[in-house]
C-alpha cells in the first residue's frame, strides 16, 4: 500500500505522508498499533485525506483529553483503545502572580533539547498549568525543570479530571464588505488590503485547516481560519446587515 503518488505541499508534508506509509505497512504486517507525534489540526487533516486514499479507516485522533488541539494519530489492527496512546500529562504549580505563558512553557520544554513533535497541548491558567507529552519523556522533563523562566515550579502528574481552561477566547463583531477571506482577515488584524493580500500569499493563513492563497475565497458560517502570529479564528456568523449593505460578521478568537 503507498501513498508516494501523493502531490506534496512542502518537504515536511512529505515525510509526514512517508512517515504515514510506513505507519500503515507496519501496523497491517505486525498486527499492531502505530501512533505517529503530536501534530497541529492542519496536518491531522492531511492525513485524514491520505488515509481515504489509502483505504485505512481503523484511525483516531487523540491528544491525551476531550477536545485537544494537538493530536497523535493511532493506526490500529484492531479494536481502538485510547489507552494504549503515549502521553502523559504533567502538571506545573506556581504562584498565581507570576504571569507564565503558553510561550514560556514550550521554551523551557525546547531548552531541554525536546522536538516539537513530542509536545501536545499546553493549557495555561493563573498558578497553574498542564502539559501534554509524549510517555517516554514524561520523567525526564520531570527530573530536569525546576523553573519556567525565572519563576519557580513544582512538577507532578497531573489531575486529568481538573484541567485548566486554557488560552480562552474572545468574540469580537465586525463590519466587512464581504465574506471574502482577504475582507475578514484585514477586519480581524486591522490591516489594509494591500498588507493583507501579502499576508495570504505569504502562506500564512489556513482555512478549514489547508494552506490558502486564495484571497478571494468566501468563508462560511464555522469556518476555521488561522492566521500565523495571530491565532485561530472562527466565523461564527453572519448577524445581518448595515444600512450600507455592509456584512456584520461574528468572529471567535482563540487567545
Amino acid at each position: 500500500m503507498s501513498l508516494k503518488t501523493t502531490v506534496f505541499t512542502s518537504d515536511d508534508d512529505k515525510q509526514l505522508i512517508a512517515q504515514l506509509d510506513d505507519g500503515i505497512d507496519l501496523c497491517l504486517t505486525r498486527q499492531k498499533p502505530y501512533f505517529m507525534p503530536f501534530m497541529s489540526e492542519r496536518k491531522q487533516a492531511l492525513l485524514v485525506s491520505e488515509l481515504k486514499k489509502a483505504y485505512f479507516d481503523n484511525y483516531v485522533f487523540f491528544g491525551g483529553y476531550n477536545d485537544s488541539e494537538r493530536k497523535m494519530l493511532g493506526l490500529f489492527f484492531n479494536e481502538q483503545k485510547f489507552e494504549l496512546f503515549p502521553i502523559s500529562a504533567i502538571e506545573f504549580s506556581f504562584r498565581k502572580c507570576d504571569r507564565l505563558t503558553h510561550r514560556d512553557f514550550l521554551g523551557s520544554l525546547m531548552s531541554l533539547g525536546i522536538e516539537r513533535e513530542t509536545i501536545g497541548d499546553i493549557l495555561v491558567e493563573d498558578g497553574r498549568a498542564v502539559v501534554f507529552v509524549k510517555a517516554e519523556l514524561s520523567d525526564y522533563i520531570k527530573s530536569q525543570i525546576s523553573k519556567v523562566g525565572r519563576v519557580g515550579v513544582k512538577v507532578s502528574d497531573a489531575d486529568l479530571s481538573k484541567l485548566p481552561q486554557g488560552r480562552g477566547i474572545e468574540e469580537k463583531t465586525f463590519i466587512v464588505s464581504s465574506l471574502r477571506l482577504d475582507n475578514i482577515v484585514a477586519a480581524v488584524c486591522k490591516l489594509s488590503r494591500e498588507k493583507t493580500r501579502a499576508v495570504i500569499m505569504s502562506d500564512n493563513v489556513c482555512v478549514n485547516f489547508v494552506e490558502t492563497k486564495n484571497v478571494s475565497l468566501n468563508l462560511k458560517e464555522n469556518d476555521v481560519f488561522t492566521i500565523r502570529g495571530k491565532g485561530k479564528f472562527i466565523l461564527k456568523g453572519v448577524l445581518g446587515t448595515t444600512g450600507k449593505g455592509r456584512i456584520r460578521i461574528s468572529v471567535i478568537h482563540y487567545k
